[in-house]
């Protein structure tokens, strides 16, 4: 490999990263808006989030428009995945918990991204990407039992534990879905601006009209809307556009482990800003987490 290329590598590898600790910081700030429904949570900042990704990318998009439209099934694939995954993603969470809905969702997807890349693209998978994987699957989960309190446990148990699981591998699946999608279509030859802008402005027009059922109170006050104004701008609009830079420059299964950073972020915030505790085994998983960054950043 080239110094060109590996210089790269590390840029694509640093700008998943930066993604993945924007995206930590949403349970933080919904923290803020309590009354929000996560579903109107998740339409608002994916779905506003991918039409300014649209909007940015629109003369890029208009420049690489017939390779795009070769592409219709695969780019359909990317578009209803990326409808699914928030509504998926904070369902798993009500239901499961916050905990469950978390690990099940983040701690899936890269294995999920794995098996596409394995299966359709023939790529074989390499002993050091799949000791990484382990370390960060393991460390999250341990994080998350130890960011866990007694509240949260007893409401996860009382909710329908079996359907937020499946939710959570159903947005564990669409999240590697669509970022395997965009991988496709720049290896097709479509800039990376094109691609996320295109499969995001299009699920946006789906997710959006989900706030007629579930965003009763998005402009009740102003806290609500400084709340989605921020995760539509910076985690959801800044995050993608970092991501997609990343995939283009790094494979998706490894950009897809890499987000296992966002819930060490995450617990971070909370022990800093909502004043949560961490028990020691969850101070063990971000040691693992740790593990697993400082492996993929060896990683080929």
């Amino acid at each position: 490999m080239s110094v060109a290329a590996q210089q790269h590598q590390q840029w694509g590898f640093m700008a998943v990263l930066a993604a993945a600790f924007l995206w930590g910081t949403t349970g933080t700030a919904a923290s803020f808006a309590p009354h929000l429904s996560p579903l109107a949570i998740g339409a608002v900042a994916m779905g506003g989030g991918g039409l300014l990704q649209a909007l940015l990318a629109r003369s890029s998009i208009a420049q690489y428009w017939q390779q795009i439209k070769a592409q219709k099934a695969l780019l359909a694939v990317g578009v209803v995945s990326v409808a699914i995954y928030p509504l998926a993603f904070y369902s798993s969470m009500h239901y499961a918990g916050i905990t469950v809905g978390t690990v099940v969702s983040i701690g899936t997807a890269p294995l999920f991204t794995a098996i596409l890349e394995r299966v359709f693209d023939r790529k074989p998978l390499s002993m050091l990407w799949f000791v990484s994987f382990v370390f960060g699957v393991l460390g999250v989960l341990l994080l998350s039992v130890g960011e866990a309190s007694p509240d949260a446990a007893a409401s996860a148990a009382t909710s329908d534990k079996a359907l937020g699981i499946g939710l959570g591998l159903l947005a564990g699946l669409t999240y590697s879905l669509y970022s395997w999608v965009a991988k496709k279509l720049m290896q097709h030859g479509i800039a990376a601006k094109a691609a996320m802008g295109m499969i995001f402005g299009l699920g946006a027009l789906i997710l959006l009209p989900s706030l007629y059922f579930s965003g009763g109170n998005v402009l009740a006050n102003t806290t609500h809307i400084a709340v989605l104004a921020y995760m539509m701008l910076i985690p959801m609009f800044i995050g993608y556009v970092l991501f997609g830079f990343g995939l283009k420059h790094i494979p998706a299964s490894r950009a897809i482990t890499l987000t296992l950073f966002e819930p060490l972020v995450a617990a971070l915030l909370a022990i800093v800003l909502v004043g949560e505790q961490l028990a020691s085994i969850g101070w063990l998983g971000m040691g693992l987490i740790f593990v697993c960054l400082a492996l993929l950043s060896k990683a080929k």
